[in-house]
C-alpha cells in the first residue's frame, strides 16, 4: 500500500485532466497509488466517456473525480482540488498536469524536505521535482531573478535543495496550512504563468520554494520544439502564446511584484517576442496572437478567450 515516510501526514494528488490520452493517466495513477493517501481528478470538459472511464476506476487509495462539464481553465481546476484535498484532512497537496511522469519515489523525497524545511523553521510555500521535459533533452533549472537576471540554480548533486523563484505546477507539493496566507491560484490567469504568479505572490508574503534535486519526473510539453541552429526551443500554440503575454503583462502591472523581476522577466519576454515572430510557423499568426496578449494584459482582459 502506502510507503511514505510520515504516516501522521496526509498527501492528496490533484490532476488537472483535459482530453487525456487514458494510457498516460493511467500510468500516472499507477505511480501516485503508493505514494499519496488520497486522489482528486479534476476534468477540464473531456468527453462523457473519458469522464465516465475515470469514474469507473478504482485505487488502493480513495479516488474522487470532479467533473467541470467544460474547460475552466487549470487554476479553477487546481483551486477546486485543493479545496477537495483539504476536505480530505490533507496536510500537503501535490499537482499534477495529466502527462506528467514522477519517478516511484518523487513524492517521498519530496515530503521528506518539505518535512525537513518546516522543521528549520522556514516558511514553506512549495517544494518541487526536477523535471525532465519528454521532447527535449537537457533537465530543466530551477531559476532565481537575481541582478536583474533570470538564473539558473544548479544542483550539484541529488541530494541537493536550492532555493527558486517559483516552480512549476506539475509536481509542487504545497502544505495545505500555508494557502490561508498565500492564497489559492489566480484563476483570471486561466492557463499560463499560473505557477509563476503564486510562487511569486508567496515569496512577497515571505513564503519560500525549493528546488529538490533529488525528485525526478518527466513532464510532456505538448507541442513540437523549434530547432535553430542545431538546437532545441520551447514553442507552445499561438493560444497559448496569448495567455503567456498576457498573463505577464498583467502580472508585471502588480505592485507587489519585484522590480528587478519585471525587468528580468520582462526582458526575456520580449526576446521571445521576437524569436517567434522570426521562427515560428504559423509566425504571422503567432505574432497576432501575442499582440492581442500584450494588449490585453494593460487593459486587465482576463479570464477564457472565447
Amino acid at each position: 500500500m502506502n510507503d511514505i515516510s510520515f504516516p501522521g501526514r496526509i498527501v492528496c494528488a490533484v490532476i488537472v485532466s483535459f482530453h487525456p490520452e487514458l494510457e498516460k493517466i493511467l500510468c500516472l495513477l499507477g505511480t501516485l497509488e503508493s505514494q499519496v493517501q488520497n486522489v482528486v481528478i479534476v476534468d477540464n470538459g473531456s468527453h462523457d466517456s473519458v469522464v465516465t472511464c475515470l469514474q469507473s476506476l478504482t485505487l488502493p487509495v480513495p479516488l474522487k473525480v470532479i467533473p467541470f462539464g467544460e474547460n475552466l481553465g487549470i487554476a479553477r481546476a487546481q483551486n477546486e482540488g485543493i479545496q477537495a484535498a483539504r476536505q480530505n484532512g490533507a496536510d500537503y497537496v501535490i499537482l499534477f498536469d495529466q502527462d506528467s511522469e514522477p519517478a516511484h519515489d518523487m513524492v517521498n523525497v519530496l515530503l521528506f524536505a518539505a518535512v525537513k524545511l518546516q522543521a528549520d523553521g522556514l516558511k514553506l510555500a512549495a517544494v518541487g521535482p526536477r523535471y525532465t521535459a519528454i521532447n527535449q533533452e537537457d533537465r530543466s533549472p530551477f531559476i532565481k531573478v537575481s541582478k536583474f537576471q533570470v538564473k539558473r540554480q544548479s544542483c550539484a548533486s541529488s541530494k541537493s535543495i536550492v532555493e527558486a523563484d517559483c516552480l512549476i505546477s506539475s509536481g509542487s507539493l504545497i502544505p495545505v496550512a500555508n494557502l490561508d496566507t498565500i492564497g489559492l491560484m489566480n484563476d483570471k490567469l486561466f492557463i499560463d504563468y499560473v505557477d509563476i504568479e503564486w510562487g511569486l505572490r508567496a515569496k512577497s508574503k515571505g513564503f519560500k520554494s525549493f528546488g529538490v534535486c533529488g525528485a525526478l519526473m518527466e513532464h510532456d510539453l505538448g507541442d513540437a520544439p523549434i530547432t535553430v541552429l542545431g538546437r532545441k526551443f520551447a514553442c507552445r500554440s499561438p493560444l497559448r502564446h496569448y495567455y503567456t503575454f498576457r498573463n505577464a503583462i498583467w502580472l508585471y502591472r502588480q505592485p507587489w511584484l519585484s522590480f528587478e523581476w519585471k525587468i528580468a522577466d520582462g526582458w526575456r519576454l520580449l526576446l521571445k517576442f521576437g524569436f517567434y515572430t522570426l521562427f515560428a510557423k504559423l509566425r504571422l499568426h503567432h505574432f497576432k496572437m501575442m499582440a492581442k496578449g500584450v494588449l490585453h494584459g494593460l487593459i486587465g482582459r482576463m479570464g477564457r478567450l472565447d
